[in-house]
């Protein structure tokens, strides 16, 4: 995908490798729309671009395979999501690509395309500023092919957290249309609230109203 006349094109990843730990089962598994989570990003992303590609671990290649995605397997191992978006540069440096994780149950077409219209390819990236921290969001987030020495070069030196890279780089950070949107379900406690609020649609109760 060309976006206002960028000539840098957009791939998506949805990030699906993570083994879950504090929610105790595989979150992009959950099927919060009708599907399991990260095949609805992943058919959400390709309202947006040609190439959708969903990050995983070996283990999980065939199944998703077997569904009709496209994957690109973790080559950077025990990194977490920062692995992720090597291993993405790893198998196509030249474009940028959106990142968006599998944890963010109440993800919509509208903010991604707001992210998209407020891209500006002259950054090391153009992220989301969380309404919960009101730090840069780096799971959801237009990763520049000029990000890719900068993510290398932080890992030779022992760093490796995603945000900390946009805190310590030239980005573009965007206010949510939609701030609920980002709302991270990581625990059994966060798939409860989601689950109430998605009882509630369209959501306009607010998460702060759970």
């Amino acid at each position: 995908m060309t976006l206002n006349g960028n000539k840098v094109t957009i791939s998506g990843l949805v990030l699906a490798g993570g083994k879950s730990t504090r929610m105790g089962t595989d979150k992009s598994l959950i099927e919060w729309h009708g599907k399991q989570q990260r095949f609805h990003v992943a058919d959400m992303l390709q309202i947006f671009f040609d190439e959708v590609y969903i990050s995983c671990r070996s283990d999980q290649q065939s199944e998703i395979l077997s569904n009709g995605y496209e994957v690109i397997p973790d080559s950077f191992e025990g990194l977490g999501p920062y692995g992720a978006i090597l291993s993405a540069f790893k198998f196509k440096p030249d474009v940028a690509w959106l990142i968006v994780a599998c944890d963010l149950p109440l993800i919509n077409e509208e903010v991604l395309r707001h992210l998209l219209e407020e891209r500006n390819p002259d950054k090391v990236a153009t992220t989301f500023r969380s309404p919960f921290d009101n730090l840069p969001e780096p799971l959801i987030t237009i990763w520049e092919p000029r990000s890719h020495e900068i993510l290398l070069t932080r890992m030779e030196e022992g760093n490796t957290c995603p945000r900390k890279a946009l805190l310590n780089s030239d980005v573009k950070i965007v206010d949510p249309s939609d701030p609920d949107a980002l709302f991270n379900a990581n625990t059994p406690d966060d798939l409860k609230r989601v689950k109430d609020l998605l009882a509630w649609p369209p959501y306009e109760r607010g998460l702060e109203k759970i």
